[in-house]
């Protein structure tokens, strides 16, 4: 019901301008709506998703939501607008596809077009929790469930003259029904998600999934920030419980545990997922969490187990029964990427200025799937350095559109090189300045598999990575003694107290030490391989921070 056509009169409709902006939607050339429906509150959107068929509400109040044919990001599907203002600061190539300026108009128009006599929703937020770097943005969503997810994460304004007066500096027009046509738009397929720096626009068409909608205002972020000196970051951050001299950082790609490590009860959550880092600390670009739900742990994962059966959170391709409304989040029938919706406040320890200090940690996070790499070493500043521009990890089923069941090798430079705009060395120089000067320690933390690769080892326990991840945090880690990686060169802790030694040496754990050090040697080859691409642009000491297979 997405378009109404018999122009019948829906839940909210009466009160679909009450928190409309006085910039309104002319300003974007939308004309000829059939109806808009302006930052309508939670319990009004469900009102409308129901209403509308977009979803089924689930036991304890969630809603369940399909994203239909995209269970995962398109990144191949991705462009950024080429245009003179923005051209010289993006870093071209697999991530970021250049679209030319025409192009981009010619879909906008069509767009225009096609929105005529339908309805939209708008709803009028921010990103960016430290009130300097703030920027006020515009998600207009063809679903009420996209007008939802906006409301959960990103920040909204707290007064109706807030709202009235709101007037956004990025705007996302998000159209899953519209498709690009590919001999005209210039694109790959009919899927389209198109940032266009010039006119503050991006376009998502032919894509329902909602971290579309959360990424391509991220990688806005990744653009602008960095070109005012700070340092943005795709991680989670917590605090310990001593106050904001104690912040954490956590970087990684999707299954590496993110926002399961991060959401600890004995630490205060900053944000799960995307952060910047500036002269007086850290703060979040959202208001809520995105978290991947698949055969989540109400045991492991209290905290995340209780926000995802709650009124407000959105379950995205998660199975249900349609007769007891229950779900199950260990069933991958649609997709192995199920993910959750929900503001930060449902975690109970969330700090709720969504700021910190500066970090005391920062880890890094790999999910390894050869199985080689130890369950955690400490790093220095250049091999910290050489390991955040690598971003090795593997990815998991499902993350992304196109995977199969086998876990894949994939390096992605600052651990998210899909939505960094820059070239990589920008945000490396930008890091190693705030570990000079913070004197940070860096770990990298393998949350993959031990004893051998997948298929024949086991995933890591999460209670000995937790234990070892509370013992770097505490300082305990720091007066240990440590063997040296004779391949990577970094330090790995001896003993730790609640985790056999014997986790701590992984040769020990495969059934052939010569296959664990053939692996680990093909593994080195390919992190060496990986990087002869951004050695050119790196200082020799960091290039030399590298594995070696001498």
């Amino acid at each position: 019901m997405t378009n109404n056509l018999l122009n019948i009169k829906t839940p909210a409709q009466d009160q679909a301008h009450a928190l409309k902006a006085e910039f309104g939607l002319l300003n974007h050339g939308l004309t000829n709506l059939r109806q808009s429906y302006w930052n309508l509150p939670s319990e009004a959107l469900y009102e409308e998703i129901v209403f509308r068929g977009e979803a089924r509400i689930a036991t304890q109040g969630p809603i369940v939501v399909s994203s239909g044919k995209h269970t995962a990001r398109a990144a191949q599907d991705k462009y950024i607008v080429r245009e003179p203002s923005s051209e010289d600061h993006v870093w071209w190539g697999e991530y970021n596809r250049p679209l030319g300026a025409e192009k981009f108009e010619e879909t906008f128009s069509r767009l225009q077009g096609y929105l005529q006599g339908r309805d939209v929703f708008v709803q009028d937020c921010y990103v960016g929790a430290h009130p300097d770097y703030r920027l006020p943005i515009r998600i207009i969503t063809e679903y009420a469930w996209h007008a939802l997810f906006a409301r959960n994460m990103f920040i909204l304004p707290e007064t109706r003259e807030e709202y009235r007066l709101h007037v956004p500096e990025f705007t996302v027009l998000a159209v899953p029904s519209f498709k690009a046509f590919e001999p005209i738009d210039g694109t790959r397929t009919s899927t389209v998600i198109a940032i266009n720096f010039d006119q503050r626009m991006a376009i998502i068409a032919d894509s329902a999934y909602g971290g579309e909608i959360k990424k391509s205002i991220f990688t806005v972020m990744n653009y602008l920030l960095p070109l005012e000196g700070l340092m943005t970051m795709h991680c989670s951050a917590n605090q310990g419980n001593g106050g904001t001299d104690d912040v954490a950082l956590f970087f990684g790609l999707s299954g590496t545990g993110k926002t399961t490590l991060s959401a600890d009860p004995s630490r205060g959550l900053i944000g799960d997922d995307e952060h910047a880092w500036g002269d007086d600390g850290v703060f979040n670009f959202e208001n809520g969490c995105y978290a991947k739900v698949i055969q989540l742990s109400e045991s492991a994962e209290p905290q995340i187990y209780g926000a995802v059966h709650h009124f407000g959170a959105i379950l995205e391709n998660v199975v249900y029964d349609p007769v007891t409304r229950k779900i199950d989040l260990d069933d991958d029938e649609i997709t192995e990427n199920t993910r959750a919706s929900y503001p930060l406040t449902y975690i109970s320890n969330a700090v709720t200025s969504r700021r910190g200090g500066h970090p005391k940690n920062i880890i890094f996070l790999t999910c390894d799937a050869q199985g080689v790499i130890p369950p955690i070493a400490r790093l220095t500043t250049e091999q910290a350095l050489y390991h955040f521009i690598s971003g090795y990890t593997s990815k998991i089923a499902g993350t992304e559109v196109g995977l199969g069941e086998e876990p894949q090798i994939t390096f992605s430079a600052c651990f998210g090189a899909p939505f960094m705009v820059h070239h990589p060395t920008v945000y490396a120089d930008l890091l190693r300045r705030k570990i000079e000067r913070y004197g940070v320690h860096c770990w990298l933390i393998n949350t993959g598999w031990t004893g051998g690769p997948y298929g024949v080892g086991k995933r890591i326990s999460i209670r000995h990575t937790r234990a070892l991840l509370n013992a770097a945090l505490s300082g305990a880690l720091l007066d240990v003694e440590y063997y040296t990686d004779p391949i990577f060169g970094f330090e790995v802790p001896k003993t730790c107290l609640g985790v056999p030694d014997s986790v701590l040496y992984p040769a020990e754990s495969w059934p052939s030490r010569d296959e664990y050090w053939k692996k680990y040697r093909q593994l080195a080859a390919r992190y060496i391989d990986n990087f002869k691409k951004f050695a050119p642009d790196c200082p020799p000491e960091v290039c030399a921070a590298g594995p070696r297979l001498d």
